[in-house]
């Protein structure tokens, strides 16, 4: 290998600039780790990226503790409110004041993204972007290390003591998995959304629900001029496929516009198609690589747990580090997997639950029927019981 394919050692090298990757630098920087962030992406890319929105309250306080929260507290707005429209009428939960009294912050990825960045770069930190890890190599050794393709082109290697996989369900840490070594639990849901970002202003001061025999649809503000929508499509549209008008319309008679109020209509400046999956990795250590974020677990995005795990993860997994590489204990080290992944199965189990509320199948054979009925008395129980409701808001907001 020449020179110009070697770098030098670093005590960590984190594969991805996500929520996870960066609070993960930030952490690990703050306690005199050295690390380098690798990103395929341009930085332009990912600070303008539009993501998940919905800050649990576990995961403010994490940046509260680390001093990543200065821009949520500047910008970032309150939210303690959902709504749910069905045919039997529309009832809202302020879950704010259920359950354990917590709430979300509405503070849209792209922003939480650009803040670490910011703080890690300002504090010293490193990331190499337009930078594509190809593989994760010797993980079975304390010497691991990472092949990369750089932004001209060249190939390049890390080496490392640990490597923590925060590169997506598609990314390198899980593509070089030793073979036999993980066990993959994977859902396809059969439901598939268009989501929509609109240059609109939000129609309702809540998270709506629309529950519909067309299919769901979904309101999430963003800010006062932008609003996150999604439509249940049939598997296999085209992100194209509707015009603005159809999206509206069809947006409008799901939410019941003629009963509650049309929604404020606006230039639609982003759309995609999302299957709803769910995907986990079993276990989440492999020798001196460690996964966190979505290459450890894939959350559908029915109830907005992805980003709040992979902050959650980052904090659990920059704390075994420091005890191992400063104070020479390996017990965070050999529980990081467990611990973790007792997390991420409760945001999965809500997330299933979430998805059986908001979705019926389609048809009017005997079974669909059966299974409509069950979907409606659960609203009715979600409508009319405290105790579910204090369930509800402790597992909506909770990670």
């Amino acid at each position: 290998m020449t020179d110009r394919q070697t770098r030098s050692a670093t005590d960590v090298v984190i594969l991805g600039a996500g929520p996870a990757g960066l609070v993960l630098g930030n952490l690990l920087q703050n306690s005199g780790i050295d690390c380098v962030v690798l990103e395929r992406a341009e930085r332009a890319h990912i600070q303008t990226r539009a993501r998940a929105g919905f800050l649990a309250a576990n995961t403010v306080r994490i940046l509260e503790r680390h001093g990543l929260a200065e821009g949520l507290h500047r910008s970032g707005r309150v939210h303690s409110t959902c709504e749910f429209r069905t045919a039997d009428g529309r009832f809202r939960l302020d879950y704010g004041g259920l359950g354990r009294g917590e709430r979300h912050t509405v503070y849209p990825q792209q922003q939480l993204v650009t803040d670490l960045l910011t703080r890690f770069l300002a504090s010293g930190g490193r990331v190499d972007f337009a930078t594509e890890a190809v593989a994760v190599l010797d993980t079975d050794t304390d010497r691991p290390s990472v092949t990369v393709r750089e932004a001209d082109g060249h190939p390049g290697r890390w080496a490392a003591r640990y490597v923590a996989g925060c590169d997506g369900r598609h990314g390198a840490a899980r593509r070089s998995l030793p073979a036999g070594s993980v066990r993959r639990h994977h859902c396809d849901h059969g439901v598939t959304w268009l989501g929509l970002l609109a240059e609109a202003p939000p129609s309702l001061d809540a998270v709506g629900y629309a529950v519909h025999e067309r299919g769901f649809a979904g309101h999430m503000a963003r800010t006062s001029e932008i609003t996150r929508y999604y439509v249940q499509c049939e598997r296999g549209t085209p992100a194209d496929a509707w015009s603005e008008e159809r999206i509206w319309d069809e947006l409008d008679l799901r939410m019941r516009g003629t009963e509650y109020g049309p929604l404020h209509r606006g230039r639609v400046v982003e759309r995609a198609v999302v299957d709803l999956e769910s995907d986990v990795l079993e276990p989440l250590r492999h020798g001196s690589l460690f996964l966190a974020g979505d290459a450890a677990g894939l959350v559908s995005p029915c109830a907005a747990k992805g980003a709040n795990l992979a902050v959650l993860e980052a904090e659990i997994l920059a704390g075994a580090l420091v005890d191992d590489l400063v104070h020479g204990d390996s017990e965070g080290l050999d529980a990081y997997s467990a611990r973790c992944l007792a997390y991420i199965w409760r945001a999965q189990e809500f997330s299933h639950w979430m998805i059986r509320l908001l979705h019926g199948p389609s048809g009017s054979d005997g079974t669909s029927s059966f299974h409509n009925s069950l979907r409606r008395s659960r609203l009715t129980s979600l409508r009319t019981s405290r105790s579910h409701q204090d369930w509800f808001a402790e597992h909506y907001v909770g990670v």
